[in-house]
Parts: structure tokens; sequence; C-alpha cells
């Protein structure tokens, strides 16, 4: 019998559950067992978190930056001391595996940290717009942020993008996936020990409910939302109906590996199988669920693709061993099952994969085989529709004009990886792709410092650098005339 975790929300520094007495049950998705309870915030909540923010922004905005970068790194080393408790929460109620959760824990941490340290650089300027008067500029936080998280990342996300907020001045309302909340809980506990009352806020629930009363709130100016573009849209249209806001999205990708012909199949294979993100399931919006082949290594590269890929282990995500763990939920299961039988359906050919594993450990849970499919082209559904799960699409490419005709032909950009050898190339691709973060002989790495984000229905704004932090602050132009 699973021991069964029930969590509180936190609003204005006291551990709370919902107004309503609502809750909402959290599956372990490798067994579909009940693990944990919610709360199943609503308007009421937020409203009331609200009020608190508010309060709690005046009094933090006024705080010298020595001081808040004091606060975060104190949260920082409070998440390392419990990071084997959250991670394996974390591993539990995402089905994400335990080695690969590790670094997400780690990355939160780092994140926080990187922040810290940046809050001297909320610079404005002087401008010499005239002789005789000063004219200057300053930065001062929008007041009140609403996060909403996405299942993929929760505690990485929620700790990494509650930073930039912190460090401007802001209070923030978290919102943390209604499948993946459990690690909420923890965060909650360290936020309410560390931070003032009501500066960090937590409403767990419904996306419909919570997550919609913090993007029409009419006294939250600065929204930021992490996932799909169906989402995003309502979300855009959502802000939009009740006042003037600040939106940035981080939203999907299809996103394209182009090997060239002088890389080394093996070399190729191992990085595409990798770059697919089986290891989360191919959750992950940076994923390069679309490779572009070079006909003249097609064959060889398939080839190599499907043995590693039928090499992959399945199996308890909290055993390091463990290479694959299963979806996140059956709504994600039932769209992978729906691409499969559409893939079949335009003429892809199957290679591997596309289908529940076999064996009694996996008659129960979110599990699918990590699938690759061959001969694709783009007018086929898993040709330039997000999938969001372990599904690979292969293409043949004969030139290079080709090549990024593919990789532009769907809606997004947010990354592309380009695989040669030849430095000319690399450049023309790099200047023709319509992707925000491009790798050259490399895939999935970020590094802090460098602007995140994507192009086309991609997203809009940059996070994990100084953009970020700037994003959270409204620029105030000053005349001061001198007499």
């Amino acid at each position: 019998m699973t021991n069964v975790q029930t969590t509180l929300m936190l609003i204005d520094g006291e551990l709370v559950e919902a107004a309503s007495g609502k809750t909402l049950d959290s599956l372990n998705p490798a067994t579909e067992e009940v693990i944990g309870r919610i709360p199943a915030g609503d308007t009421v909540d937020v409203d009331r978190a609200v009020v608190a923010a508010t309060r709690a922004q005046l009094e933090w905005a006024n705080t010298e930056m020595s001081h808040r970068a004091e606060r975060l790194r104190a949260v920082a080393a409070r998440v390392a001391e419990r990071a084997e408790e959250i991670l394996k929460l974390e591993v539990l109620d995402t089905g994400n595996t335990i080695t690969k959760m590790r670094g997400d824990v780690g990355m939160g941490i780092k994140v926080l940290e990187y922040y810290a340290g940046l809050g001297l650089e909320l610079k404005g300027s002087t401008i010499p717009a005239s002789q005789r008067n000063l004219h200057f500029s300053v930065r001062e936080p929008y007041g009140v942020v609403g996060r909403i998280i996405p299942f993929n990342h929760p505690i990485m996300f929620a700790l990494s993008r509650m930073a930039a907020p912190l460090m401007a001045g802001n209070a923030i309302i978290i919102k943390p996936p209604e499948s993946s909340s459990l690690s909420a809980g923890i965060l909650a506990e360290i936020c309410r020990d560390e931070l003032p009352p009501g500066l960090v806020n937590i409403i767990t629930g419904l996306g419909a409910e919570a997550g919609d009363a913090i993007v029409r709130h009419p006294d939250i100016k600065r929204l930021a939302f992490i996932g799909s573009v169906p989402t995003g849209l309502v979300i855009q249209k959502a802000a939009a109906e009740v006042s003037v806001k600040h939106v940035s999205l981080e939203l999907g990708g299809k996103n394209p590996m182009l090997i060239f012909p002088d890389i080394d199949p093996e070399v190729a294979a191992t990085a595409a199988v990798a770059a697919m993100n089986f290891a989360w399931q191919g959750q992950s919006c940076g994923s390069c669920s679309r490779l572009l082949v070079h006909e003249s290594l097609y064959e060889e590269v398939l080839k190599r693709i499907v043995e590693k890929t039928e090499r992959l282990v399945m199996g308890d995500p909290l055993d390091p061993s463990s290479q694959m763990g299963p979806m996140n939920s059956r709504m994600q299961l039932d769209k992978v099952e729906h691409y499969v039988r559409t893939a079949h359906e335009d003429g892809a050919r199957l290679m591997t994969g596309g289908e529940r594993p076999p064996g009694a450990r996996f008659e129960h849970g979110y599990w699918h085989q990590p699938t690759v499919f061959a001969d694709v082209t783009p007018e086929m559904r898993i040709g330039h529709e997000e999938i969001f799960g372990p599904l690979l699409s292969v293409f043949r490419w004969k030139d290079e004009n080709e090549a990024i005709r593919i990789a532009n032909s769907t809606e997004y950009g947010l990354t592309a990886a380009i695989w040669t050898n030849d430095l000319n190339a690399a450049t023309r691709c790099i200047r023709r792709i319509k992707a925000g973060y491009v790798w050259v002989n490399g895939f999935s790495a970020h590094h802090l410092g460098t602007p995140f984000g994507g192009m086309g229905n991609s997203g809009l704004g940059r996070e994990e650098g100084i953009e970020e932090l700037l994003s959270y602050t409204e620029t105030k132009t000053v005349h001061l005339a001198l007499n």
C-alpha cells in the first residue's frame, strides 16, 4: 500500500488548504497509484495570495540588493539540504528517472545562486538629451508576478523561474502543474521559513481554475508561462480581456537536428538518440524530435539509431539503471498512441517501438516504448506537429536548400542542432534556420547567461540570462531640471 502524501499551498506565509476544501489526487505515472493529494485552489485562493503579495512586495522592493541576494541563497541552501527528499518525491510524481531528475534539483539551486549575484546589473542609463538638465532612467519592479509551471521539470522550473522576479524586486505567485505538484509542497515549507510572508505564494490546482484566475487577475501585470502553444494562446487572450499585461511565453518545439555527410554515422546516431531526450520520455520542449539526415548516410545512421534505441532500459524510475520512465499522464500517453496511428496512415516507416512495452511490469502506468519512424516528410502530422513524447521522426535530404526547407517547415522555432565539421556550412545554416537557440555539434545543453527562447509560435521573450532579469522590471525615465 502506497503512502499518500498530503501537501498544502503557501499563502501569506502560511501553509493552507484550498478555501473550498477540495483536493486533487496525484498519481504515480509508473503504477497509476494515488501517492498524494494537493489542494484544488481557485479564484478565492488567488485573490488572497494577490493581496498578500501586494503588501509583501512594497517592503521587498525597498530592501537592499544584498539582502535580496542573501534570502535567495538561503532558499538555495535549504533546497540543497532537502535535495534527496525532493528528488525521490519528484521522480514518483513525474515519472522522470532519478539520474536525470538529480540534475534538475541541482540546476534549480544553481539558477537561484546565479540570479542572486545579478542584482547590481539592474541599471538605468543617463542620456545627454540637453546640456542644462539631467536625463536618466531607472528600473522598477512590476509588483506581483504570476508564473505557471509545466509538468516535465516541476521543481527545476519553480526554483529557477522565481529567481529573476524576486531579485528584480517583485513578489510572485507560482502555479505548479496539476499532475506533478508534490515537490511544490516542500518548496512551500522552505519559502515560508526563509522569505517574508506573502513574497512567494504557491497555489496548486487545475489550470482552468487556479491558472486562469492568475492570468485574469487585474493586479498581476506580469505573467510568464512554459507549456504548449494552444495553452499559450489561451493565456494571451484571457490576459488581454482583463488589462494590459506583459506576457512571456516559452512554448513548444518541433526541433530539427541536421546531419551533414561529413559526420561519422556512429557519432550522428549517438547524438540523435541523446538529443531526442528519451530519458525524459521525449517530454522536453528542446528535444530534437526531427532528425534530418543526408541521403549518403541515411540508412546507416538509421540502422544505428534503431540499435541504440532498442537498448534503452525501461523500468523503475527510482533505479539508477533505468534510462526511461513512463509518460507523465494518461493524456500524454493517449496523445503519443494517436500519433503512432496517424504515422502508419500517412505512410511513415516504423523502425522500432510504437506500443506499450511487453511484460507484467508495464501492464499498469503510462508506458510507451521509444519509437522511431523513418521516411517522414513535412506534410505528415508527425513531421510538423509537436508530440511531446518518445517519438523520433527521421527525414532524408539531398542538398542544403532542401534541409533548410524541411527545418523551417513548422510553426515552431525553439531549438535546432547542426552537425558538420564544415564551418562555412554551419554558419550558413545558423543564419537561415528559424530558431532561437542553436547548437553546432551539440544538443540539449543550456548554459546560464545565454538567452533561451523561441521564434515563431515557440514563444516570446528570453530566459536564463540578464534579459530575463530585466524583463521583470519597467523603465521609468526622469528629466531633472537644473538651475
